[in-house]
């Protein structure tokens, strides 16, 4: 899959570009398991999700489906219509974009990215369980690591998130952006002043194999 990536980014011209691969199904109307599956692969030119700019975020009134409902590790399709649903009740209510909290109440993630807050010198971001193990939220806890910043992977209420020192999404197409406030209550700290602004710079640097991470604390 690597390789047919590279093939179809030479064969387009591409250099920067959003990849997205997709595996599906046959003709199946059985609501069994299919026979055959297949793979295709394509990619286009696309900016930040969310765009260059701190946006302002709302707690959703939808939750992420129970994770005894369905696969929810697993980045499926299906799952898009919950994430669709948040997004435009938070853009209808002025926000530019959702949390959403798991069945119990905790903070989960957004729409189409992984979460994660800055409180008194120690990164909060939610456990395995209930939301998808992003890879590049993978790659945030290793810049993390090598960086020396402290990170808790534990559940958290959407109230705990409210005066936090900062906060930010992370994903694909999300890459790292930063958070403005949530429900309007702004964060503590300006943004260049905080753990999520240094690993913006850290992951473009990875992303672009312009790597070098010296601890900063």
């Amino acid at each position: 899959m690597t390789d047919l990536s590279y093939q179809l980014l030479s064969k387009n011209g591409f250099t920067d570009a959003y990849i997205r691969p997709l595996v599906f199904t046959g003709p199946n109307m059985s609501l069994t398991p299919p026979e055959a599956s297949h793979l295709f692969i394509c990619a286009w030119r696309w900016g930040k999700l969310l765009g260059d700019n701190l946006v302002n975020v709302a707690t959703s009134s939808f939750c992420r489906p129970h994770p005894k409902s369905c696969f929810i590790d697993a980045k499926v399709v299906g799952h898009y219509t919950n994430s669709i649903l948040a997004t435009t009740e938070a853009k209808r209510k002025g926000f530019d974009e959702a949390l959403l909290l798991d069945v119990n109440g905790y903070v989960s993630e957004g729409p189409g990215a992984n979460f994660f807050m800055e409180r008194n010198g120690i990164l909060y971001t939610p456990p395995l369980g209930n939301i998808l193990p992003g890879i590049t939220r993978r790659n945030v806890l290793d810049i993390c690591q090598k960086a020396g910043i402290p990170v808790r992977q534990q559940s958290f209420l959407p109230e705990d998130v409210y005066g936090a020192d900062g906060a930010f999404f992370v994903g694909t197409a999300a890459e790292v952006t930063g958070l403005a406030s949530l429900d309007g209550k702004k964060f503590r700290r300006a943004w260049k002043n905080t753990f999520g602004a240094a690993i913006q710079n850290l992951y473009k640097a990875r992303v672009l194999q312009e790597e070098k991470i010296e601890a900063f604390i």
